[in-house]
């Protein structure tokens, strides 16, 4: 159950990003650094004679493609899966129990850094804008954390290993155990012959049967 969660947790977290981040890039139609090029593919600029406005004869696709820097989608879709499962280290690990356990804190940054480098390499693939890369590690870690506090408690908590879907069956388990306990009715009776003609009736409770038999409950 622990890895469904884990896996539907991070599925969701970054299918949630990429649709706020398609409509985000599709919004704002910011252009790329390297939109020049994508503009003029032989470096020659082209303008109109009689307005001097730009003539792209690139590519349309690569144009379209070159309207889409803001945000990013591969920082945001990095810090979204690795920044979930940064907070499930945090609580799995319970890196936050104040016993200065260092390399704890490692184990929880290590998925942030991994995010972090996609995010500046495609500022160095002159892809992206750092104001891109920033915006879409924030939009990846927000909708990260509301997907992992949608399954799990806070990682400062002493039980955030367990999702919220264990407690909540934990309790209707006890509380069916409680409500079991004080369930002393007889099950059925059977019928038994002590001799001499005499009929008696005999208790088939179980539970009953263990507590005469001394087994524990």
């Amino acid at each position: 159950m622990l890895n469904f969660r884990i896996s539907t947790g991070i599925l969701y977290s970054v299918l949630i990003t990429a649709v706020i981040t398609d409509a985000i890039k599709d919004a704002v139609g910011r252009p790329r650094p390297d939109f020049f090029w994508r503009c003029f593919p032989d470096g020659k600029p082209n303008y109109d004679k009689f307005t001097s406005n730009v003539i792209c004869h690139g590519e349309k696709s690569v144009i379209k493609e070159g309207h889409k820097s803001f945000p990013s989608g591969h920082s945001s879709g990095s810090f979204a899966g690795l920044g979930f499962l940064a907070w499930y280290l945090a609580g799995k690990l319970a890196a936050f129990d104040r016993k200065g356990h260092i390399a704890k804190l490692c184990l929880v940054f290590l998925p942030l850094l991994v995010a972090s480098l996609v995010a500046v390499s495609r500022v160095d693939d002159y892809w992206h804008h750092w104001q891109d890369v920033f915006a879409g590690g924030i939009i990846g870690l927000t909708v990260a954390s509301f997907c992992y506090l949608q399954f799990f408690p806070y990682p400062f908590d002493a039980d955030a290993i367990w999702p919220h879907a264990y407690f909540q069956q934990l309790a209707e388990t006890q509380s069916n155990g409680i409500a079991n306990s004080y369930d002393m009715r007889p099950t059925g009776v059977e019928p038994v012959d002590e001799g001499h003609g005499a009929i008696a009736l005999r208790n088939t409770s179980p539970m009953l049967d263990a507590m005469e038999s001394g087994r524990r409950l």
